[in-house]
């Protein structure tokens, strides 16, 4: 037998290769595309500063009802250190905050009763007082110790500042801001329902209100955003708390010292010294300049001996009473206190005052707690 040939294996068919397309990826907007397309570009921008004009028109007309909210949460903060206080008395939340707005009811009753009535009073007193004593400045004895330079400038000025308060366009000014007034303080009784609702219910659930806002994070990031905003709350509200004290303290310390010493418009001065020494720090320098000038037209000496008491009590008040009462807030370079205060003022009154501290304080947390660290770790370039 012939041996038959090994049977070659039969190469298969090789299929065509089909090369696929290249996958475009979608990458950043390119300038050149834009200039290649300027209608599209052109509404896209257009719309867009067609939203933004919109947005701000919105935050505009509700910027009232924001003011309301944030006073409100800062008021929460504020009042949530005396809560947390009766509650490590054994007494439940809902109870604790029923107390604290209880008392400050009776405050605000007593405040109606016994101090706005001769506020109001002193008020038109001192209105009319201003131009009698404008008249006769040149008849008391602290200005016939002056030179005779500052004699003639102290009298131009008081001439200029009556001219002024005599001149018609004066008294219509005076009586459209009574007007304003009047409907100011309509306008803020209503408000204040407003704010002391929200305040009760910000109370109420603030608890679950940090709770729902650390589900919000990563679950391993939770226990340092639950410690950082523990911090910063304990921060805000003590910080709220603490210059609202003192500013009653100090205007209880102006109504006994103008009640001692025989000063005319106590209730008048008290309620400017709660006001201006809201503003930390400088607030009570600056009035020890107001009280001292306004004391001057009544007596040299009364005036003499006010700027020494006052000084007393603001030396007291910086070593004594702020570091036992503002022990919680975190410490503020006295550059941010004043830029904080000039801020806040110029974006919100009194109230942008009141909150402008805390604000720079709990940034300041922020910036040490997280920032700081964060760069420390960055070594290599």
């Amino acid at each position: 037998m012939t041996d038959l040939p090994d049977p070659q294996p039969v190469a298969a068919p090789v299929a065509p290769s089909i090369e696929e397309p290249p996958v475009r990826r979608r990458g950043p907007l390119n300038v050149q595309a834009l200039f290649q397309r300027p209608l599209v570009s052109g509404f896209l921008a257009t719309i867009g500063v067609l939203g933004a004009l919109l947005l701000g028109t919105a935050v505009t007309s509700i910027g009232t009802i924001l003011l309301y909210i944030v006073l409100a949460m800062f008021l929460a903060l504020g009042l949530d250190p005396i809560v947390r206080m009766l509650e490590r008395r054994k007494l439940k939340r809902p109870v604790a905050i029923l107390i604290v707005f209880g008392c400050f009811a009776v405050l605000f009753v007593l405040f109606l009763v016994f101090v706005l009535p001769p506020l109001l009073t002193q008020i038109g007193e001192f209105i009319k007082a201003i131009p009698d004593a404008l008249d006769k400045v040149d008849q008391t004895a602290w200005y016939a110790a002056l030179p005779p330079d500052m004699q003639a400038a102290i009298t131009g000025v008081a001439q200029g500042l009556a001219e002024w308060i005599a001149s018609p366009q004066t008294h219509a000014a005076i009586g459209v801001g009574i007007v304003a007034a009047g409907v100011g303080f309509v306008a803020a009784i209503s408000a204040s329902f407003i704010v002391v609702a929200l305040t009760l219910y910000f109370l109420a659930s603030l608890d679950a209100t940090k709770q729902a806002f650390y589900l919000l994070a990563p679950a391993h990031n939770r226990p340092k955003l639950q410690e950082l905003t523990e911090r910063i709350t304990a921060s805000v509200g003590s910080a709220l708390l603490g210059s609202v004290t003192l500013s009653a303290l100090n205007a209880g310390a102006v109504f006994v010292l103008h009640l001692v010493i025989g000063l005319p418009f106590a209730a008048l001065m008290a309620v400017i010294a709660f006001v201006i020494t809201l503003i930390p720090l400088f607030g009570s320098i600056i009035f020890l300049v107001i009280g001292t000038a306004v004391a001057l037209f009544s007596s040299p000496t009364q005036a003499l001996i006010f700027l020494i008491c006052y000084l007393i009590y603001i030396q007291i008040e910086s070593y004594v009473l702020s570091p036992r009462i503002m022990n919680r807030a975190v410490s503020i370079p006295a550059a941010l206190v004043l830029i904080a205060a000039m801020v806040g003022g110029a974006l919100g009154g009194v109230v942008g005052v009141l909150v402008a501290l805390p604000v720079t304080a709990s940034i300041l947390l922020i910036i040490r707690e997280i920032v700081v660290p964060r760069q420390d770790l960055k070594i290599t370039p």
